[in-house]
Parts: C-alpha cells; sequence; structure tokens
C-alpha cells in the first residue's frame, strides 16, 4: 500500500479546500492510503513513512505562507538526517503570482532532497471550480503514480 501524505496551511480557507479537493481525488486510486495534515501539525514522522508529499500551500507577499516554511523548516533537517528521498507535488494559492512561493518551496525540498515528480500546479485569484478541477487532477495523477511506481 502506498502512502501520500497532503500537508496544507490555509488562513482564508483557500488551501484548505484545494487540499481537500486534492486529497479526495487521490484517495479514490486503490492501492493508495491518504493522510490530510494541517502543517502545524505536521512533523518528520508525518512523512517517514509515506511514499509521497503533496504540499499546498499559500503565496503572501510573495513568499510562501509562514506555517507552511515553519513545517519545512521542521521537515529539513530530520529529513537529511533520516536519507529521506521522496517525490513531492506542490499546489500553490496565490493573489496574482505564486512564483515566489514555487521557488522558495522548490529550493527548500531539493536540498532535502525530495524529487519533484510534477509540475507545480498555481491558483491563482480566488479558489474557482477550475481550480479545484486542477486540485483534483494533480491528487489523483500523483496518487497514481505513487501507486504504479512511476514516481
Amino acid at each position: 500500500m502506498k502512502k501520500l501524505c497532503v500537508v496544507y496551511h490555509s488562513q482564508s480557507g483557500s488551501c484548505a479546500r484545494l487540499a481537500r479537493a486534492a486529497a479526495a481525488a487521490a484517495a479514490e486510486v486503490e492501492g493508495v492510503e491518504v493522510t490530510v495534515l494541517r502543517a502545524c501539525d505536521a512533523s518528520t514522522s508525518a512523512v517517514v513513512d509515506t511514499s509521497g508529499l503533496l504540499l499546498v500551500a499559500a503565496e503572501n507577499s510573495g513568499s510562501m505562507s509562514g506555517e507552511s516554511k515553519a513545517f519545512l523548516d521542521r521537515l529539513f533537517y530530520p529529513a537529511i538526517g533520516r536519507a529521506l528521498v521522496i517525490p513531492y507535488a506542490l499546489l500553490v494559492s496565490a493573489g496574482n503570482d505564486g512564483r515566489g512561493a514555487v521557488r522558495q518551496a522548490q529550493r527548500i525540498l531539493s536540498g532535502v532532497p525530495f524529487t519533484a515528480a510534477c509540475e507545480p500546479v498555481i491558483a491563482r485569484g480566488d479558489v474557482t471550480d477550475e481550480h479545484l478541477t486542477q486540485a483534483r487532477e494533480l491528487g489523483q495523477g500523483f496518487a497514481a503514480g505513487l501507486e504504479m511506481g512511476i514516481f
């Protein structure tokens, strides 16, 4: 059984909606167990036994939201110490850009080193049905790739 850990931080509710959509679609993939955690509740132990990490973060002032960054800070050195190398996917909710948060997350995650399973998805503006569809596609595609051993 493959395990996917979805970690999110949400102040406005946007990232929570995106995370739930991605997780629900991922859970439809047979052979994949999905865990959803708020970033403030997630630690290295949450990802030690996972097959993949889906990080859902907001962009605030051109950077990743503080709690998402704090999660990655808590994860960084312990993950290196355990020689964790897992694939990740990134979903960013942004007012109008999102690239700063993506760059920051990629820089941190590649230093662990985790490997990007796919291109990041950026949901710009208020969360729309299209954004929720993109989140579902990302979650399901990432879970299917984990189950098939592609990542």
